[in-house]
Protein backbone atom coordinates (compact mmCIF):
# COMPACT_ATOMS: atom_id res chain seq x y z
CA UNK A 1 0.00 0.00 0.00
CA UNK A 2 2.63 2.30 1.04
CA UNK A 3 4.31 1.58 -2.34
CA UNK A 4 1.34 2.57 -4.12
CA UNK A 5 0.97 5.79 -2.25
CA UNK A 6 4.90 6.86 -2.80
CA UNK A 7 4.19 5.92 -6.82
CA UNK A 8 0.94 8.00 -6.76
CA UNK A 9 2.89 10.70 -5.33
CA UNK A 10 5.81 10.33 -7.14
CA UNK A 11 3.28 10.94 -10.24
CA UNK A 12 1.88 13.59 -9.26
CA UNK A 13 4.92 15.58 -8.37
CA UNK A 14 6.04 15.06 -12.21
CA UNK A 15 3.28 16.05 -13.13
CA UNK A 16 3.08 18.94 -11.29
CA UNK A 17 6.79 19.87 -12.43
CA UNK A 18 6.32 18.64 -16.13
CA UNK A 19 2.42 20.64 -16.77
CA UNK A 20 3.78 24.07 -16.29
CA UNK A 21 6.34 23.46 -19.52
CA UNK A 22 3.82 21.89 -21.30
CA UNK A 23 1.74 24.98 -21.02
CA UNK A 24 4.81 26.98 -21.91
CA UNK A 25 5.44 24.60 -24.51
CA UNK A 26 1.70 24.98 -26.14
CA UNK A 27 1.88 28.87 -25.63
CA UNK A 28 5.56 29.39 -27.69
CA UNK A 29 5.55 30.27 -30.85
CA UNK A 30 7.44 28.32 -33.54
CA UNK A 31 11.05 28.05 -33.26
CA UNK A 32 13.21 28.57 -36.17
CA UNK A 33 15.93 25.30 -36.76
CA UNK A 34 19.08 26.23 -36.65
CA UNK A 35 20.07 24.04 -39.49
CA UNK A 36 17.84 25.10 -41.64
CA UNK A 37 18.20 28.41 -40.49
CA UNK A 38 22.41 28.05 -41.58
CA UNK A 39 21.75 26.52 -45.14
CA UNK A 40 19.02 29.85 -46.25
CA UNK A 41 21.92 32.24 -44.83
CA UNK A 42 24.27 30.57 -46.99
CA UNK A 43 21.90 30.57 -49.80
CA UNK A 44 20.68 34.22 -49.58
CA UNK A 45 24.53 35.29 -50.07
CA UNK A 46 25.09 32.82 -52.74
CA UNK A 47 22.25 34.16 -54.68
CA UNK A 48 23.40 37.72 -54.00
CA UNK A 49 26.98 36.86 -55.25
CA UNK A 50 25.22 35.88 -58.66
CA UNK A 51 23.98 39.23 -59.54
CA UNK A 52 27.12 41.04 -58.02
CA UNK A 53 29.86 40.48 -58.97
CA UNK A 54 28.57 37.45 -60.87
CA UNK A 55 26.14 39.22 -63.64
CA UNK A 56 27.91 42.39 -63.46
CA UNK A 57 31.31 40.45 -64.73
CA UNK A 58 29.35 38.44 -67.08
CA UNK A 59 27.45 41.05 -68.83
CA UNK A 60 30.69 43.60 -68.61
CA UNK A 61 33.26 40.92 -70.42
CA UNK A 62 30.38 40.43 -73.39
CA UNK A 63 30.35 44.93 -74.36
CA UNK A 64 32.65 46.35 -75.92
CA UNK A 65 35.05 48.21 -73.46
CA UNK A 66 33.79 51.57 -73.43
CA UNK A 67 29.98 50.26 -72.33
CA UNK A 68 31.88 47.84 -69.55
CA UNK A 69 31.89 50.09 -66.41
CA UNK A 70 27.94 51.15 -67.46
CA UNK A 71 26.85 47.54 -67.19
CA UNK A 72 28.57 47.18 -64.04
CA UNK A 73 26.91 50.09 -62.88
CA UNK A 74 23.71 49.24 -63.93
CA UNK A 75 23.66 46.15 -62.03
CA UNK A 76 25.14 47.80 -58.57
CA UNK A 77 22.15 49.93 -58.72
CA UNK A 78 19.38 48.14 -59.77
CA UNK A 79 20.99 45.63 -56.74
CA UNK A 80 20.19 48.40 -54.25
CA UNK A 81 17.26 49.94 -55.82
CA UNK A 82 15.12 46.88 -55.42
CA UNK A 83 16.61 45.95 -52.53
CA UNK A 84 15.11 49.09 -50.84
CA UNK A 85 12.07 48.70 -52.44
CA UNK A 86 11.49 44.97 -51.95
CA UNK A 87 11.53 46.68 -48.12
CA UNK A 88 9.26 49.12 -48.52
CA UNK A 89 6.27 47.32 -50.82
CA UNK A 90 7.67 44.91 -53.52
CA UNK A 91 7.75 41.82 -50.15
CA UNK A 92 4.10 42.68 -48.67
CA UNK A 93 3.04 42.61 -52.57
CA UNK A 94 4.63 39.56 -53.44
CA UNK A 95 3.79 37.60 -49.86
CA UNK A 96 1.18 38.70 -47.97
CA UNK A 97 -2.17 37.82 -48.07
CA UNK A 98 -4.22 40.07 -50.63
CA UNK A 99 -6.16 38.02 -53.05
CA UNK A 100 -5.02 35.58 -55.66
CA UNK A 101 -3.60 38.14 -57.52
CA UNK A 102 -1.33 40.31 -55.59
CA UNK A 103 -0.43 40.97 -52.07
CA UNK A 104 -1.75 43.63 -49.67
CA UNK A 105 0.47 46.48 -47.98
CA UNK A 106 0.14 44.53 -44.66
CA UNK A 107 3.70 43.75 -44.40
CA UNK A 108 5.03 47.28 -46.17
CA UNK A 109 8.36 48.24 -44.61
CA UNK A 110 8.18 44.47 -43.02
CA UNK A 111 5.22 45.69 -40.33
CA UNK A 112 4.83 43.13 -38.06
CA UNK A 113 8.38 40.56 -38.61
CA UNK A 114 10.94 40.75 -35.68
CA UNK A 115 13.51 38.94 -34.69
CA UNK A 116 10.67 36.21 -33.35
CA UNK A 117 9.21 35.96 -36.65
CA UNK A 118 9.43 32.53 -38.37
CA UNK A 119 8.69 31.54 -42.27
CA UNK A 120 8.62 27.46 -42.21
CA UNK A 121 11.43 26.78 -39.81
CA UNK A 122 13.57 29.70 -40.85
CA UNK A 123 13.05 33.29 -39.37
CA UNK A 124 11.20 35.28 -41.78
CA UNK A 125 14.00 38.14 -42.11
CA UNK A 126 16.12 35.15 -43.88
CA UNK A 127 13.26 34.52 -45.50
CA UNK A 128 12.58 38.32 -46.50
CA UNK A 129 16.54 38.33 -47.30
CA UNK A 130 16.60 35.24 -49.65
CA UNK A 131 13.36 36.68 -51.96
CA UNK A 132 15.01 40.08 -51.87
CA UNK A 133 17.69 38.64 -53.75
CA UNK A 134 15.80 36.92 -56.42
CA UNK A 135 14.07 40.43 -56.71
CA UNK A 136 17.23 41.59 -57.72
CA UNK A 137 18.23 39.32 -59.76
CA UNK A 138 15.71 39.33 -61.75
CA UNK A 139 15.81 42.21 -63.75
CA UNK A 140 19.10 42.78 -63.57
CA UNK A 141 18.99 39.68 -66.48
CA UNK A 142 17.08 42.14 -68.57
CA UNK A 143 20.25 44.75 -68.36
CA UNK A 144 21.80 42.36 -71.37
CA UNK A 145 18.51 43.08 -73.46
CA UNK A 146 19.53 46.92 -73.29
CA UNK A 147 23.30 47.69 -73.40
CA UNK A 148 25.32 50.13 -74.76
CA UNK A 149 22.32 52.14 -75.83
CA UNK A 150 20.19 53.33 -72.77
CA UNK A 151 19.86 56.18 -71.11
CA UNK A 152 20.97 55.57 -66.81
CA UNK A 153 17.92 57.38 -65.81
CA UNK A 154 16.00 54.88 -67.99
CA UNK A 155 16.98 51.98 -66.42
CA UNK A 156 16.40 52.84 -62.64
CA UNK A 157 12.93 54.21 -63.23
CA UNK A 158 11.86 50.99 -65.59
CA UNK A 159 13.31 48.63 -63.05
CA UNK A 160 11.83 50.23 -60.36
CA UNK A 161 8.15 50.01 -62.46
CA UNK A 162 9.11 46.36 -63.65
CA UNK A 163 9.76 45.39 -59.88
CA UNK A 164 6.51 45.99 -58.44
CA UNK A 165 4.63 45.86 -61.69
CA UNK A 166 5.86 42.52 -63.27
CA UNK A 167 7.72 40.91 -60.59
CA UNK A 168 6.12 41.28 -57.60
CA UNK A 169 2.62 39.67 -58.88
CA UNK A 170 4.36 36.75 -60.41
CA UNK A 171 5.99 35.80 -57.74
CA UNK A 172 2.85 36.09 -55.65
CA UNK A 173 0.79 34.09 -58.29
CA UNK A 174 3.06 31.55 -58.18
CA UNK A 175 5.09 31.92 -54.66
CA UNK A 176 2.51 33.79 -52.47
CA UNK A 177 -0.14 31.21 -52.68
CA UNK A 178 -2.37 33.11 -55.60
CA UNK A 179 -4.16 31.71 -58.61
CA UNK A 180 -1.20 29.89 -60.26
CA UNK A 181 -0.45 28.35 -56.80
CA UNK A 182 -3.87 27.31 -55.97
CA UNK A 183 -3.84 25.16 -59.73
CA UNK A 184 -1.01 23.31 -58.93
CA UNK A 185 1.84 25.03 -61.02
CA UNK A 186 5.47 23.54 -60.30
CA UNK A 187 8.10 26.64 -60.56
CA UNK A 188 10.22 25.64 -58.00
CA UNK A 189 12.99 28.65 -58.09
CA UNK A 190 12.04 30.58 -61.20
CA UNK A 191 11.28 29.57 -64.44
CA UNK A 192 8.03 31.34 -64.73
CA UNK A 193 8.82 34.08 -61.90
CA UNK A 194 12.63 34.90 -62.97
CA UNK A 195 13.05 33.37 -66.39
CA UNK A 196 10.08 33.84 -68.30
CA UNK A 197 9.29 37.32 -66.62
CA UNK A 198 12.61 38.50 -67.87
CA UNK A 199 13.30 36.84 -71.03
CA UNK A 200 9.46 38.12 -72.22
CA UNK A 201 10.50 41.41 -70.87
CA UNK A 202 13.92 41.57 -72.48
CA UNK A 203 12.55 41.43 -75.53
CA UNK A 204 9.94 43.76 -75.75
CA UNK A 205 12.31 46.38 -74.18
CA UNK A 206 14.92 45.53 -76.91
CA UNK A 207 12.45 45.77 -79.90
CA UNK A 208 11.02 49.43 -77.90
CA UNK A 209 14.40 50.72 -77.36
CA UNK A 210 15.86 49.82 -81.21
CA UNK A 211 19.25 47.97 -82.27
CA UNK A 212 22.47 49.21 -81.61
CA UNK A 213 24.73 51.04 -84.59
CA UNK A 214 25.54 48.83 -87.28
CA UNK A 215 22.97 45.87 -86.02
CA UNK A 216 22.62 43.38 -87.51
CA UNK A 217 25.43 43.71 -90.27
CA UNK A 218 28.23 44.76 -88.12
CA UNK A 219 29.20 42.49 -85.14
CA UNK A 220 30.48 43.79 -81.57
CA UNK A 221 32.60 40.73 -80.37
CA UNK A 222 32.98 40.58 -76.20
CA UNK A 223 36.07 42.88 -74.54
CA UNK A 224 36.96 40.10 -72.40
CA UNK A 225 35.66 36.69 -72.75
CA UNK A 226 38.19 36.30 -69.75
CA UNK A 227 35.88 38.77 -67.85
CA UNK A 228 32.82 36.32 -68.75
CA UNK A 229 33.71 33.41 -67.99
CA UNK A 230 34.87 34.19 -64.50
CA UNK A 231 31.49 35.59 -64.22
CA UNK A 232 29.54 32.54 -65.40
CA UNK A 233 31.97 30.73 -62.92
CA UNK A 234 30.34 32.78 -60.08
CA UNK A 235 26.69 31.96 -61.36
CA UNK A 236 27.05 28.63 -61.65
CA UNK A 237 28.25 28.49 -57.68
CA UNK A 238 25.62 30.87 -57.24
CA UNK A 239 22.52 29.03 -59.18
CA UNK A 240 23.13 26.28 -56.02
CA UNK A 241 22.02 28.64 -53.65
CA UNK A 242 18.96 30.39 -56.57
CA UNK A 243 17.94 26.37 -56.69
CA UNK A 244 18.89 24.47 -53.64
CA UNK A 245 17.81 27.06 -51.24
CA UNK A 246 14.43 27.36 -53.10
CA UNK A 247 13.67 24.40 -50.41
CA UNK A 248 14.12 26.62 -47.85
CA UNK A 249 15.33 23.98 -45.67
CA UNK A 250 18.28 21.64 -45.78
CA UNK A 251 16.92 18.30 -46.49
CA UNK A 252 17.10 15.79 -49.41
CA UNK A 253 15.18 17.57 -51.82
CA UNK A 254 17.68 20.56 -51.50
CA UNK A 255 20.32 18.10 -52.20
CA UNK A 256 18.55 16.79 -55.41
CA UNK A 257 18.16 19.96 -56.50
CA UNK A 258 21.54 20.67 -56.22
CA UNK A 259 22.92 17.53 -58.19
CA UNK A 260 20.00 18.42 -60.92
CA UNK A 261 21.15 21.75 -61.45
CA UNK A 262 24.96 20.91 -61.50
CA UNK A 263 24.49 17.91 -63.65
CA UNK A 264 21.94 20.27 -66.41
CA UNK A 265 24.41 22.77 -66.33
CA UNK A 266 27.26 20.54 -67.00
CA UNK A 267 25.76 18.71 -69.83
CA UNK A 268 24.42 22.42 -71.50
CA UNK A 269 27.82 23.40 -71.58
CA UNK A 270 29.51 20.19 -73.20
CA UNK A 271 26.03 20.35 -76.02
CA UNK A 272 26.76 23.99 -76.72
CA UNK A 273 30.59 24.02 -77.08
CA UNK A 274 29.83 20.46 -79.26
CA UNK A 275 26.94 21.90 -82.00
CA UNK A 276 29.14 25.16 -82.04
CA UNK A 277 32.44 22.95 -82.84
CA UNK A 278 29.59 21.20 -86.00
CA UNK A 279 28.48 24.20 -86.87
CA UNK A 280 31.51 26.74 -87.04
CA UNK A 281 34.93 24.14 -86.66
CA UNK A 282 35.48 25.65 -83.57
CA UNK A 283 34.02 25.44 -79.80
CA UNK A 284 34.39 28.93 -78.59
CA UNK A 285 34.70 29.63 -74.41
CA UNK A 286 32.03 32.43 -75.01
CA UNK A 287 29.45 29.26 -76.13
CA UNK A 288 30.50 26.92 -74.00
CA UNK A 289 29.59 29.47 -71.09
CA UNK A 290 26.36 30.15 -72.52
CA UNK A 291 25.38 26.96 -72.86
CA UNK A 292 26.05 26.09 -69.55
CA UNK A 293 24.07 29.37 -68.40
CA UNK A 294 21.19 27.64 -70.64
CA UNK A 295 21.17 24.66 -68.73
CA UNK A 296 20.63 26.42 -65.71
CA UNK A 297 18.36 28.38 -66.67
CA UNK A 298 16.29 25.69 -67.74
CA UNK A 299 16.44 23.32 -65.03
CA UNK A 300 15.29 26.23 -62.54
CA UNK A 301 11.68 25.43 -62.58
CA UNK A 302 12.23 21.81 -62.59
CA UNK A 303 15.17 21.34 -60.14
CA UNK A 304 13.23 20.29 -57.26
CA UNK A 305 10.74 17.62 -58.56
CA UNK A 306 13.00 15.61 -61.25
CA UNK A 307 15.76 13.36 -60.45
CA UNK A 308 19.37 12.99 -62.27
CA UNK A 309 17.79 11.58 -65.61
CA UNK A 310 15.83 14.57 -65.61
CA UNK A 311 18.69 17.01 -65.44
CA UNK A 312 21.23 15.63 -67.93
CA UNK A 313 17.75 15.58 -70.38
CA UNK A 314 16.66 19.37 -69.84
CA UNK A 315 20.40 20.25 -69.70
CA UNK A 316 20.65 18.83 -73.46
CA UNK A 317 17.47 20.29 -74.75
CA UNK A 318 17.88 23.58 -73.07
CA UNK A 319 21.41 23.89 -74.79
CA UNK A 320 20.09 22.90 -78.09
CA UNK A 321 17.01 24.84 -78.29
CA UNK A 322 18.74 27.89 -76.79
CA UNK A 323 21.31 27.56 -79.22
CA UNK A 324 18.72 27.79 -81.99
CA UNK A 325 16.91 30.77 -80.21
CA UNK A 326 19.67 33.03 -80.50
CA UNK A 327 19.73 32.72 -84.05
CA UNK A 328 16.43 32.82 -84.67
CA UNK A 329 15.63 36.20 -82.43
CA UNK A 330 19.03 38.07 -84.01
CA UNK A 331 19.02 36.38 -88.03
CA UNK A 332 15.44 35.91 -88.61
CA UNK A 333 13.09 38.01 -86.31
CA UNK A 334 16.24 40.97 -86.47
CA UNK A 335 15.98 42.30 -82.78
CA UNK A 336 19.29 43.42 -81.17
CA UNK A 337 18.83 41.46 -77.55
CA UNK A 338 21.86 42.48 -77.12
CA UNK A 339 23.16 39.64 -74.62
CA UNK A 340 20.71 37.08 -75.49
CA UNK A 341 18.42 37.62 -72.31
CA UNK A 342 14.88 36.03 -74.07
CA UNK A 343 16.97 33.45 -76.26
CA UNK A 344 18.36 31.70 -73.24
CA UNK A 345 16.78 32.53 -70.08
CA UNK A 346 13.12 32.97 -71.69
CA UNK A 347 13.29 30.24 -73.75
CA UNK A 348 15.14 28.42 -71.36
CA UNK A 349 13.06 29.01 -68.33
CA UNK A 350 9.78 28.26 -70.38
CA UNK A 351 11.10 25.17 -71.94
CA UNK A 352 11.82 23.72 -68.39
CA UNK A 353 8.53 24.96 -67.09
CA UNK A 354 7.17 22.68 -69.57
CA UNK A 355 9.51 19.60 -69.22
CA UNK A 356 8.81 19.87 -65.24
CA UNK A 357 5.17 18.09 -66.34
CA UNK A 358 6.65 15.42 -67.62
CA UNK A 359 9.99 14.76 -65.93
CA UNK A 360 8.41 15.19 -62.15
CA UNK A 361 6.71 11.41 -63.45
CA UNK A 362 8.42 9.11 -60.39
CA UNK A 363 8.81 6.95 -63.41
CA UNK A 364 12.01 9.47 -64.58
CA UNK A 365 12.85 9.85 -60.64
CA UNK A 366 10.54 12.44 -60.12
CA UNK A 367 8.29 13.35 -56.77
CA UNK A 368 5.08 12.88 -58.64
CA UNK A 369 1.81 14.68 -59.18
CA UNK A 370 0.12 15.49 -55.50
CA UNK A 371 -0.85 18.42 -56.64
CA UNK A 372 -2.75 17.95 -60.05
CA UNK A 373 -3.03 14.24 -60.09
CA UNK A 374 -1.24 13.42 -63.19
CA UNK A 375 0.77 14.33 -66.14
CA UNK A 376 -1.83 15.20 -67.98
CA UNK A 377 -3.22 17.50 -65.57
CA UNK A 378 0.32 18.92 -64.80
CA UNK A 379 0.85 19.77 -68.19
CA UNK A 380 -2.49 21.53 -68.65
CA UNK A 381 -1.55 23.55 -65.59
CA UNK A 382 1.99 24.40 -67.13
CA UNK A 383 0.74 25.82 -69.88
CA UNK A 384 -1.62 27.72 -68.22
CA UNK A 385 1.48 29.27 -66.04
CA UNK A 386 3.90 30.36 -69.32
CA UNK A 387 0.56 31.38 -71.22
CA UNK A 388 -0.59 33.89 -68.15
CA UNK A 389 3.14 35.03 -67.29
CA UNK A 390 4.03 35.46 -71.00
CA UNK A 391 0.91 37.43 -70.96
CA UNK A 392 0.86 39.49 -68.06
CA UNK A 393 5.00 40.42 -69.16
CA UNK A 394 4.74 41.44 -72.11
CA UNK A 395 1.70 43.60 -71.90
CA UNK A 396 2.82 45.04 -68.66
CA UNK A 397 6.43 45.76 -69.72
CA UNK A 398 4.95 47.99 -73.09
CA UNK A 399 3.47 50.16 -70.64
CA UNK A 400 6.15 50.52 -68.15
CA UNK A 401 8.57 50.88 -71.14
CA UNK A 402 5.86 53.75 -72.99
CA UNK A 403 5.63 55.21 -69.25
CA UNK A 404 9.37 55.43 -68.78
CA UNK A 405 10.34 57.12 -72.25
CA UNK A 406 7.51 59.51 -72.01
CA UNK A 407 8.85 60.74 -68.25
CA UNK A 408 12.70 60.58 -68.68
CA UNK A 409 13.53 59.70 -72.21
CA UNK A 410 14.65 56.06 -73.02
CA UNK A 411 17.41 55.58 -75.56
CA UNK A 412 21.51 57.40 -75.05
CA UNK A 413 21.96 60.20 -77.59
CA UNK A 414 24.23 59.02 -80.47
CA UNK A 415 26.75 61.54 -79.49
CA UNK A 416 26.83 59.28 -76.31
CA UNK A 417 26.12 56.05 -77.90
CA UNK A 418 29.44 56.43 -79.69
CA UNK A 419 31.59 57.95 -76.97
CA UNK A 420 30.67 55.15 -74.44
CA UNK A 421 28.10 55.08 -71.69
CA UNK A 422 30.94 54.56 -69.35
CA UNK A 423 31.98 58.42 -69.64
CA UNK A 424 28.43 60.26 -70.80
CA UNK A 425 26.64 58.87 -67.90
CA UNK A 426 29.22 57.91 -65.26
CA UNK A 427 32.92 60.04 -65.60
CA UNK A 428 34.80 56.93 -65.50
CA UNK A 429 36.48 53.81 -67.50
CA UNK A 430 36.48 50.45 -66.64
CA UNK A 431 39.86 50.18 -67.96
CA UNK A 432 42.27 53.34 -67.75
CA UNK A 433 45.15 53.36 -70.03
Amino acid sequence: MQNKRSRALAAMAAAFVLMPGAALAQDAAPAADPGHTAWMLTSTALVLFMTMPGLALFYAGLVRSKNALSVMMQCVSIAALMSVLWFAIGYSLAFSGGNPFVGDFAKGFLAGVDRASVTGAIPETVFFCFQMTFAVITPALIVGAYVERIKFSAVLMFSALWLLFVYAPVAHWVWGGGWLAQRGVMDFAGGLVVHATAGISAIVIAIMLGARDGFPKEQHPPHSPGMTMIGAAMLWVGWFGFNAGSAVMADGNAGMAMLVTHLSAATAALVWAGLEWMRFGKPSMIGAVTGLIAGLATVTPASGYIGPAGGLLLGALGSIVCFFAVSIVKKTWKVDDSLDVFAVHGVGGILGTLGAAVLASEQFGGVGYAATGSMGAQATAQILGVAATVAWSAAASWVIIFVTKALVGLRASENEIEEGLDLTYHGERANNP
